[in-house]
Formats: structure tokens, sequence, C-alpha cells
């Protein structure tokens, strides 16, 4: 197990030190104390490696992770694992605004609540979010899953693309070009399988689930469509 104390030795020698870690290496297991709401831990980092931040973080943390599983035992501020390529990220308190933005892979769980624009323009990553996610989560969502054991805010899935989401509570409303769609055996399997991979197995079951999707409405402009946009 690698320690490093944030507080002493500060965050460009932590991200260069993980950066360093390029495909397979011994040191496969991190722990950094002291973080103390900094900006950008463990940022970029491109290896199979765990690491535990042991406190809750700043801005973007965990952004562009690529193969690394990284556990925050805290809060998460604004942008954490936004754009992620893969591996996973779960963090064991509530989530600032846009967590998950862009992300093209991986995994990210949220225990807590997750603030207004959970997912946005997210690209093929699945979220799990175990308390609410807040208003104008999934704006202009093109792939990838959300599921959430909670409640949705105002303007959910708004000109949404082809991400689907499924949401156990209330929601709100729901934004431009986004609607109720019908659940299948295939969606009803696939929320089981994000539960347990979202460490939410027995909190919530899949047939308690109502799901989302585009309308594809407004793919192209339609001057029909206008009062849409």
């Amino acid at each position: 197990m690698q320690t490093y104390d944030l507080g002493a030795q500060g965050l460009r020698t932590l991200n260069s030190s993980l950066h360093a870690l390029k495909g397979q290496t011994n040191m496969t297991a991190w722990e950094v104390i002291n973080p103390k709401g900094a900006h950008a831990i463990a940022a970029g980092v491109d290896a199979p490696v765990e690491i535990t931040v042991r406190g809750s973080t700043g801005y973007y943390c965990a952004g562009m992770n690529k193969q690394a599983t990284i556990r925050i035992k805290g809060s998460a501020g604004p942008g954490v694992a936004e754009n992620m390529m893969s591996g996973t990220v779960i963090i064991d308190g509530d989530a600032s605004q846009y967590a998950g933005a862009t992300g093209r892979g991986g995994l990210l769980v949220i225990k807590g609540n997750a603030s207004s624009r959970c997912g946005i323009s997210m690209k093929g990553i699945d979220i799990v979010v175990h308390g609410n996610i807040g208003h104008m989560s999934c704006f202009m969502a093109q792939s990838g899953n959300v599921v959430v054991l909670g409640n949705a805010g105002e303007a959910l899935g708004d000109s949404l693309y082809e991400a689907r989401i499924f949401v156990r509570g209330s929601v709100k409303s729901l934004g431009a070009d986004c609607i109720e769609k019908e659940m299948r055996d295939e969606h009803y399997a696939m929320v089981e399988e994000l539960l347990r991979r979202g460490e939410a197995e027995g909190k919530a079951k899949p047939e308690e689930f109502r799901r989302y999707g585009s309308a594809r409405k407004l793919y192209t402009f339609n001057i029909d469509n206008a009062a849409s946009y």
C-alpha cells in the first residue's frame, strides 16, 4: 500500500507519481490522506490500480480516468469523473454538479445524492446514484445508462440522444424530447446488473424502475418541431 499525505507532499507530486504508472505495475494499491477538498486529485490516471481517497475532494477528482478504481470516502466537488474513459469511481457521500459529464466509459457510483447536470453529455459511461439527482441531469446525453434509486429533478433528459435513464422515484419534469418508454425484459436485466455493479444490490428491485429515453424528434431540425428547441 502506497500512502500519500496530500497535505504534506502536495498534489503535483501525487498526480505525477500516478501518471508514471503506465500499463502493469506492482504498485497497485494507493491511499490518499488529508485531501482537504483539493482539486483534480487522481485526475488522468491510466493504470489498473486501486486508489482510496480518505476525505472529501474538490473539482474534477478522477477526471479522465482510465482503468483505475478510485474510491472517495467522503463527498466530491463539481466535475467528478468528468470525461472518464474506463475504470470505476465510487463516492461514499454526495456529488456536486455535472458528475460524470461527457464520460465515455466505465462506471460511476454515487452512494448519496447527485446535484444538477449529472451525466450531462455522457457518451457511454454508466452511472448509478443511490439517492436523488438534480435538475437538467442527462442533458444532451448521447449513450450509456443512468440508474437512480431516488427522485429526479426538473428537465430530466433535455435534448436527449440515445442514453437510457432508469428512475425508481418521482420525476419533477421531463426535458424537451424526453419521454417515458416501456420497460422490456432486456431493461430489467440491465438494471439488475447495474444495481449489482453499483453496490446497490438488495436496495431496490428492477421492476420498481421506470425507463426514459429520447422521442427522437430533435435529431435534425424540423420546422414542425421548432417550438421544442
